[in-house]
């Protein structure tokens, strides 16, 4: 049976990753170790049959984008709507930064962002709203072919959601580690299978970093 096979990504490392702030859709660059994230997934992916590669528009995703694109040969698509969540007014900040900034927010909890935003953001539904008609153009339009998408955490764990068939409130169950890869199939008849979940040559499943 013929089928599509999508190599989903999360880009590498970001530069503040340390300063635990809300990115977003705030263009932050990705450190040297995601580059050599970056670099393992190439190195990786270089004899898989991917034929086109697409990335979100933001620079840590971009800048890994071509450095796996460069590997394989690929001039990577940038596509807007595989941008991360939009954060709204908490976009490069802390939480400690938005509670005293935004004192009237300082109660919101990411669990309910299923329905529920930080002014001017987006919810999950949101996300969903604009993720899954972009993979879906992609999906049909290589019908057949291996494809790698290079994305972010949420943007990823919405793909995952629907495939597994997860309603959206389930989305922070599913982690994406920085530089991890996702393996799905998308047949012909519908079906869609999860064959690899947040692995890749730059997990490190230790008992000391499971436990």
């Amino acid at each position: 049976m013929e089928f599509t096979r999508l190599y989903l990504i999360r880009h590498g490392q970001v530069a503040n990753h340390h300063e635990y702030r809300y990115n977003g859709h705030f263009d932050v660059d990705i450190t040297p170790t995601g580059v050599e994230q970056m670099n393992r997934l190439s190195d990786f992916l270089a004899n898989e049959p991917i034929k086109s590669m697409y990335s979100s528009d933001l620079q840590r995703a971009v800048k890994g984008a071509r450095i796996i694109g460069n590997r394989l040969g690929l001039n990577p698509v940038m596509v807007n709507s595989l941008r991360e969540i939009h954060l709204g007014r908490w976009e490069g900040l802390t939480r400690e930064e938005a509670a005293a900034l935004y004192p009237e927010e300082a109660d919101f909890s990411f669990k309910d962002l299923a329905t529920s935003k930080v002014q001017g953001g987006e919810s999950l539904v949101d996300l969903r709203a604009r993720v899954v008609p972009a993979l879906s153009e992609i999906i049909e339009r290589h019908r057949g072919e291996a494809i790698c998408i290079l994305a972010h955490g949420g943007v990823n764990r919405v793909i995952l959601s629907e495939v597994l068939g997860l309603d959206i409130r389930n989305f922070f169950r599913i982690e994406q580690d920085y530089g991890c890869l996702n393996v799905i199939e998308y047949y012909n008849d519908g079906m869609q299978v999860v064959k690899l979940l947040n692995g890749g040559p730059n997990q490190d499943f230790s008992i000391n970093k499971i436990y």
